[in-house]
């Protein structure tokens, strides 16, 4: 495994915490990018990595995300993240969700979880067993719950926002969109398009999870080897990052890139490589955080999801600001949002 320091993916993380327990079998990393506005607040990602290094990899990636998100968003929130090593089919137990919140615990508050990929609410609250600094929780319990939902919004009008620059339209009737992924957000996703009129496509890994978003978006499956590169307006990746490189972005037939996965380039000089292919990118941590900002009023202990929606519709105005400075600048708007998070949590 590559020195943490030495990692090419090392931004002067705070803290890096690789938590093992002998009992349950725990191996998880929690990355802690920044707390320079706040907690370091971010999901728990479980999946089956081949190796350490991918993980830690994902971490650091994800964790300075975090960063950026928060800061863009407009949150008192710092940046963390946690990666859980294993198949959370096969490999999740109460015991071991229980293992991951006495680890959190341990941070004393620097880390506030929540759901990421691979997790359930159900998980949630088994890790709230073992500390209070755990949120996406029960909304009986006061809480905002499964927070899909909110981030599909966020995506939503951030494709409403690329579409108006790009095609000078106001409305999604007939806009062809690809959606990949038809998880949790992928799946809310596509349902809100459809009822936006757009034409979707839609594809996953699970042919009955696909069938069953295709379905309800009123759309169509398309092969998980065809979606990147279907003939759309709209591509909008929600699955796994890393799918912008050296491979695609040449066979990429789209006018824009804007979904809800984390971490789209897979290295950063490829925000320039769409650029000069002319496709509009939406910066993946803008367009994506409409989660972190449900996630962000159950910390303040006074949850209110119509204040939750009023926030993440302040999403595509911070956008529209990152277009317009790329334009003025002749920049791409990763480069942008990047420089103004970077300068929100004191690292410009």
């Amino acid at each position: 495994m590559s020195a943490v320091f030495d990692h090419v993916e090392f931004d002067h993380h705070e803290r890096i915490v690789f938590a093992h327990d002998h009992q349950t079998g725990l191996r998880a990393i929690i990355g802690i990018h920044s707390t320079f506005l706040g907690p370091a607040a971010g999901g728990v990602r479980m999946a089956n990595y081949t190796n350490m290094d991918d993980a830690l990899t994902d971490v650091l990636r994800l964790s300075r995300g975090m960063s950026y998100k928060n800061a863009l968003a407009g949150l008192p929130l710092g940046g963390g993240k946690a990666v859980l090593i294993g198949n959370p089919k096969t490999d999740k137990t109460p015991q071991l969700m229980r293992a991951l919140g006495r680890a959190i615990e341990g941070l004393s508050g620097r880390y506030l979880a929540a759901e990421d990929v691979g997790m359930t609410l159900a998980d949630m609250e088994e890790i709230a067993l073992e500390t209070n600094h755990v949120f996406g929780r029960d909304p009986k319990a006061g809480f905002g719950g499964e927070p899909s939902p909110m981030t599909a919004l966020g995506v939503l009008l951030s494709i409403k926002t690329c579409v108006r620059r790009f095609m000078g339209r106001d409305d999604l009737g007939g806009v062809r969109i690809a959606v990949q992924g038809a998880g949790a957000v992928g799946a809310d996703l596509a349902r809100q398009l459809g009822q936006e009129g757009a034409d979707v496509l839609i594809a996953d890994v699970d042919p009955a999870r696909a069938q069953a978003a295709a379905a309800a978006a009123g759309g169509q499956v398309i092969s998980v080897e065809d979606v990147l590169f279907a003939d759309v307006d709209v591509l909008a990746p929600c699955a796994l990052g890393a799918i912008l490189n050296d491979t695609t972005i040449p066979a990429l037939r789209t006018k824009i890139v804007c979904g809800a996965a984390n971490n789209q380039l897979a290295e950063p000089r490829h925000g320039l490589a769409l650029a000069e292919r002319g496709i509009l990118y939406g910066p993946d941590y803008v367009v994506n955080a409409g989660g972190i900002i449900n996630v962000a009023y159950e910390v303040s202990g006074n949850y209110d999801a119509a204040r939750v929606i009023e926030h993440i519709q302040r999403v595509p105005r911070t956008l529209e600001q990152i277009f317009e400075e790329a334009a003025d600048e002749g920049l791409t708007p990763d480069v942008v949002a990047d420089r103004m998070a970077q300068r929100l949590i004191g690292r410009s």
